[in-house]
């Protein structure tokens, strides 16, 4: 039995051309007949310019952590310091782990080059360098910290082949960096075969990111679904939704255990905000999967189906128009209007979508782990110092270091002492690696050293400890090192 009841969404119009395309997409779900009841917050540019440096309120939070189901329209992070992406904050602070990008052609009414085109990408949303922890440490240097944990990897990946199995997909397809990154985009790598293992009855391969990149651009059809890293995600599926026809057209779905929001791909376009020329249908196809995740399946049908007999009707926003392939173009608000008139309607030409089987969300769980056994075995200590390797690597070496010996400089992480080259560039940033040759040592042996080379006026900047766990190092190597 369908519930009549009302479901608590929370929503945000946003900034630019949001306010206008989450009125045609609000106009739409209330004709369709959703049973949403929509609690409207205010999110974006202005509460950041009112002192708010994440964007949203303490109010707006209370709400979110209520209802558990957002659909935002495009926010804007004003440029400069003190901001932090409103995105970004609330997939971290609500635990939206899983970012689902449907991309798909709608040839020929859309122009695209690759009519077949249908692959959804699912990107980690959590970790990487999306985590925003970034610092300057010296002149010349800055750093931003990727960060990808097993915990990580493990949710998403299983996602992805739960994904793939509950929407009837036949492959599954790792992207990564793992001949560069050998330990964290590695960590993927190795999760998402050990977890593929389990599902014999998915197809599944890995790309290295660039050529993967390329191929999806060139040959989507070789994809069905895709699982990838968060910067990695994010661009690639941006590059799917427009070799598909249009970014404008695609809708976004960011899901955790507890809470999802849901989005367009988008921006928020302020070059054309108050025009009423924008596409609403990103949002719309958010807002489409939002239904289909509250149990709204039917409804959702009904939209969709809508849009597609609209699309292949002809009847297209500026984006999109082309003369030899629409009848009529529209603004927003009209645009609105035809998807409206199509309720009820299946399109033609497209095959009718259906939601009868709607899947339960998605939940995957943790895997136990057994600790490993952790053993400090050297730090990496960084400078801010200017001057030659070699001045640098026999200054060190003449400093006593306790049970450790210095290793090797590398500046940029390019190898300069001992041995090198005068073609290296340098900067005045400098790692410099100290490794017990004997065995695990003390933590106050990295205090000594550390306080030993302060005195000696050196300006330490960062160390990072060198551990191994069940005696293999988690620290990538230096060339030359074992």
């Amino acid at each position: 039995m369908i519930s009549t009841e009302k479901v608590p969404v929370t929503v945000a119009y946003g900034d630019g051309i949001g306010p206008e395309i989450m009125a045609a997409t609000l106009s739409i779900l209330e004709a369709a007949g959703a049973r949403i009841a929509p609690e409207i917050i205010e999110a974006g540019e202005k509460v950041y310019r009112s002192g708010v440096p994440g964007g949203i309120r303490e109010s707006a939070w209370e709400s979110l952590r209520r209802t558990k189901v957002f659909l935002k329209a495009p926010i804007t992070t004003p440029q400069g310091g003190g901001y932090k992406s409103l995105n970004v904050t609330t997939r971290t602070a609500l635990g939206l782990y899983a970012n689902v990008r449907p991309n798909q052609a709608y040839a020929p009414f859309v122009r695209t080059r690759h009519p077949d085109l249908d692959v959804v990408i699912i990107r980690e949303n959590e970790e990487d360098l999306y985590t925003g922890i970034e610092y300057r440490q010296t002149n010349q240097a800055y750093q931003t910290l990727k960060l990808v944990t097993r915990p990580g990897c493990e949710r998403i990946i299983r996602y992805a082949f739960q994904y793939a199995r509950a929407y009837g997909r036949k492959k599954v397809t790792c992207f990564s960096k793992d001949n560069i990154m050998k330990m964290t985009d590695g960590l993927f790598h190795r999760i998402f075969d050990e977890i593929g293992a389990g599902y014999p009855d998915i197809e599944k391969d890995h790309w290295i990111i660039d050529i993967g990149s390329a191929l999806l651009a060139d040959q989507p059809e070789r994809f069905d679904v895709i699982v990838t890293l968060n910067l990695y995600g994010d661009i690639i599926s941006d590059i799917a939704a427009q070799v598909a026809g249009s970014v404008g057209m695609g809708g976004s779905a960011n899901v955790g255990d507890q809470c999802a929001m849901f989005e367009a791909i988008h921006g928020s376009a302020p070059d054309i905000a108050g025009k009423g020329i924008a596409n609403p249908s990103g949002l719309l196809n958010g807002a489409i999967m939002m239904l289909v995740h509250i149990g709204q399946g039917a409804v959702a049908e009904k939209i969709h189906n809508a849009w597609l007999k609209t699309i292949e009707d002809g009847i297209h926003t500026g984006d999109i128009y082309k003369e030899e392939l629409s009848r009529k173009k529209v603004g927003t608000k009209e645009f609105g209007e035809a998807v409206i008139a199509r309720l009820g309607q299946d399109p033609e030409h497209f095959r009718p979508v259906s939601y009868a089987q709607v899947p339960d969300p998605i939940r995957t769980g943790q895997t136990d782990r057994a600790r490993e056994v952790k053993a400090l075995w050297g730090v990496d200590i960084f400078l801010d110092w200017e001057g030659s390797a070699d001045r640098l690597g026999n200054s060190l070496a003449a400093i006593g270091a306790g049970n450790m010996e210095l290793s090797a400089i590398t500046n940029r992480g390019a190898k300069v002492y001992p041995g090198s080259f005068p073609e290296t560039f340098i900067t005045d940033h400098w790692r410099c690696r100290y490794l017990s040759p004997k065995g695990a040592i003390p933590g106050q042996d990295v205090i000594d050293l550390q306080a030993s080379l302060i005195s000696a006026g050196y300006d330490v900047i960062k160390t990072e400890n060198l551990y191994k766990f069940d005696g293999a190092p988690g620290y990538s190597a230096i060339q030359g090192e074992d």
